[in-house]
Formats: C-alpha cells, sequence, structure tokens
C-alpha cells in the first residue's frame, strides 16, 4: 500500500472521531473529496429537485470533476488534519 494510500485510510478513521461535527459546507466538501479519492469522477445522474441532500452530495462531488484520486487524497487528508 502506498504511503498516500495509507495516510488516507488513517484520515478516514480520523473523520469519524472529530471532536466538533463540521458544519455543512464542510462536510459536503469531505464527502466530495472521498468519492473523488476512491470512486473518480461523479458519472452518476443528478438527483431529482426534491432530493435536496441527494443533490448537495452529488454536485460536491462532480465540482471535483477533472481531479485526480491522488490530488483528492490528498486534499482530503489535508482538510481532515485541519480539522482534527
Amino acid at each position: 500500500m502506498s504511503d498516500l494510500k495509507a495516510k488516507f485510510e488513517t484520515a478516514l478513521a480520523d473523520s469519524k472521531n472529530l471532536s466538533e461535527r463540521p458544519d455543512n459546507a464542510t462536510l459536503l466538501k469531505i464527502y466530495g473529496l472521498y468519492k473523488q479519492a476512491s470512486v473518480g469522477d461523479n458519472t452518476d445522474k443528478k438527483p431529482g429537485f426534491s432530493d435536496m441532500v441527494g443533490r448537495a452530495k452529488w454536485e460536491a462531488w462532480s465540482n471535483l470533476k477533472g481531479t485526480s484520486s491522488n490530488d483528492a487524497m490528498q486534499q482530503y487528508i489535508d482538510l481532515i488534519e485541519s480539522l482534527s
């Protein structure tokens, strides 16, 4: 396992033990970075207008289109470290 992947796994575990719950905008950023790092570009269909949470998550992930998996992992690690 690469060093970056190991740090990403550690950040994933750390994200579940933050002292305070992040605000919604930060939570969406965490979600988007996680999905971009683990899946890649969003190819899912955009949720309907009535699914506001699903739509917000979809947009947070789609805004990272073109970001490499490694870049998304590093941004995720940096964000979680800044919140810890």
